[in-house]
């Protein structure tokens, strides 16, 4: 069974999901970072394959991907790092990223050794609905990786249900219409939004992502879905030099899950 669904059938909510670049902050913390995660309580990891203009996110995750990239991190040297991962944890792993480097890279390889891996899904946030189901959804599924969708305020109903209907991951439910970024606090307009989605009676679960950064907006953010995806917050915190790279991961994850 697909890690992604047996979690959610084992897990109703509080759902955490964490986002790191790979690369970041050095080279080879990439294994490290999984494992801590894995081991204080992070339920799926997404794995970001650095680019050099990731549209979708704020100030905090584009210096993670520069830095990344400078350290010398690619998608090549990625699966390398990613190799026998599934001997250290079993938790749902997600890779996160733009669709050129992938296509770069070759579809078909990059699916045969993200299967090979261990590679549960994919978030490509610059992937067209209708490009996919013409192109890609039959390469995907044969190498039993889930396209995780985006949906935002601005999304229609209608589509948001062609979404729900097509997808076989969980949906990621963005808070605004903004970039990635840090947010003290989630707004009423964003409980409306999240509300709405909620009355669709969606099959597929629901992570909300976009400002979510401290225990507060993680537990709102649960209340409308069935858990939260933190990205910049985590990024923000391995930034320390002075602190060990796990007790980092710790203490976030600490911070997150308790008052």
């Amino acid at each position: 069974m697909n890690r992604i669904k047996k979690l959610f059938e084992n897990k109703a909510g509080n759902i955490l999901s964490v986002y790191f670049t790979a690369g970041y902050p050095n080279l080879n913390d990439t294994r490290t970072i999984i494992k801590a995660l894995a081991d204080n309580g992070a339920d799926i990891i997404e794995v970001g394959m650095p680019f050099s203009d990731p549209l979708a996110d704020g100030p905090v995750i584009q210096k993670s991907n520069d830095i990344a990239l400078k350290n010398g991190m690619n998608i090549k040297l990625l699966f390398k790092q990613l190799a026998d991962i599934r001997k250290e944890t079993d938790i749902p792993l997600l890779l996160m990223g733009y669709l050129n480097p992938v296509i770069q890279y070759g579809i078909k390889e990059f699916c045969n050794i993200a299967e090979e891996t261990g590679i549960d899904g994919l978030i490509l946030p610059d992937l067209p609905l209708y490009i996919y189901l013409k192109e890609h959804k039959q390469i995907f599924e044969k190498h039993n990786l889930s396209i995780i969708f985006l949906v935002a305020p601005e999304t229609s109903d209608e589509r948001v249900m062609e979404i729900d209907r097509i997808s076989n991951g969980f949906i990621y439910i963005v808070s605004s219409s903004s970039t990635t970024g840090i947010r003290e606090d989630i707004e009423s307009k964003q409980v409306e939004y999240f509300r709405r989605i909620e009355n669709l009676n969606l099959r597929n679960p629901r992570l909300i992502g976009f400002g979510i950064s401290n225990h507060k907006t993680f537990m709102r953010a649960c209340e409308y879905g069935n858990g939260a995806i933190i990205g910049s917050a985590f990024i923000k915190a391995l930034e320390n030099p002075n602190i060990d790279l796990e007790d980092k991961v710790k203490n976030f994850l600490q911070a997150i899950k308790s008052p």
